[in-house]
């Protein structure tokens, strides 16, 4: 428990710091403007996460320690509810589906619209496009519209990026080593000659075939993660009640409780 405690404390210090330089790159400190998104901010989703990681190991590992059972009991706590979350979590998520991929095409969009303004968000979206999912935009390449520096009227602003999408919707070259930034100019303008090389299939769907694809691997995850809780708590508490243990006491020992109870019987007689 101790190692794992432990290490609970090493990640989330090390994450923590990852989202707390990241924040202090874009100078989010000074200019609070920015927290406008603040839950999308992949930086303050690190910090968020490593604040908790931290937290819950150190509560663990120090308590273990001291044999503090103020903190063993906040670490039990935190653990259960870390669990009620995940169980909830689940199950609303298979209730609520519709509100859930509202959900997700708001918090798309708002990737979309904001592309070029944070960092963070920009490369998260181009490793989901390119990496993850292979796929471009919301429902298609045509959601990048919603972006002053991709939607069609921007030609006459003098935007190079105008009718096109990002670097990351094109479809890698066989032996391409360093990728085409340009890639996406002005594919999605109307007549553009030659194949398109991008990926037409949209996010939400890449998204929802993802999840079909690997459910087994992802609930095997969960169910992992949630036995692990358990069994950290069970090794911090005892949970089986007082009068149980003592009757599988009785049970165990039944022949030398009777034995003493004669022999004391027969003593007093």
């Amino acid at each position: 428990v101790y190692e794992l405690d432990i290490l609970f404390q090493v990640l989330g210090l090390g994450v923590l710091a990852i989202g707390v330089w990241a924040w202090t790159e874009k100078d989010t400190f000074r200019n609070l403007t920015r927290l406008t998104n603040i839950a999308l901010d992949p930086a303050f989703i690190l910090i968020l996460i490593g604040t908790v990681t931290f937290i819950i190991g150190f509560t663990g590992c120090v308590g273990a320690l001291r044999e503090n059972t103020c903190l063993l009991s906040a670490y039990a706590i935190f653990l259960g509810i870390l669990l009620l979350l995940e169980m909830t979590t689940t199950i609303l998520g298979f209730i609520f589906k519709d509100w859930i991929k509202n959900q997700a095409t708001g918090g798309f969009q708002a990737f979309i619209i904001h592309y070029r303004e944070d960092p963070d968000q920009q490369n998260l979206i181009d490793w989901i496009q390119e990496d993850w999912l292979q796929c471009c935009g919301i429902e298609g390449p045509k959601d990048w519209d919603r972006n002053n520096y991709f939607n069609c009227s921007s030609r006459d602003v003098g935007s190079r990026e105008a009718c096109g999408v990002p670097f990351s919707c094109c479809k890698r070259k066989p032996n391409e080593i360093i990728k085409n930034k340009q890639c996406g100019y002005d594919v999605r303008k109307p007549g553009y000659p030659g194949e398109h090389n991008i990926f037409e299939r949209g996010c939400l769907r890449a998204l929802a075939e993802w999840f079909e694809v690997n459910f087994v691997a992802v609930g095997a995850v969960g169910i992992t993660v949630a036995v692990l809780q358990q069994y950290d708590v069970a090794k911090i508490i005892n949970d089986k009640g007082c009068v149980q243990a003592g009757e599988e006491w009785m049970e165990r020992n039944l022949l030398i409780v009777a034995g003493i109870a004669v022999a004391t019987a027969f003593l007093q007689v």
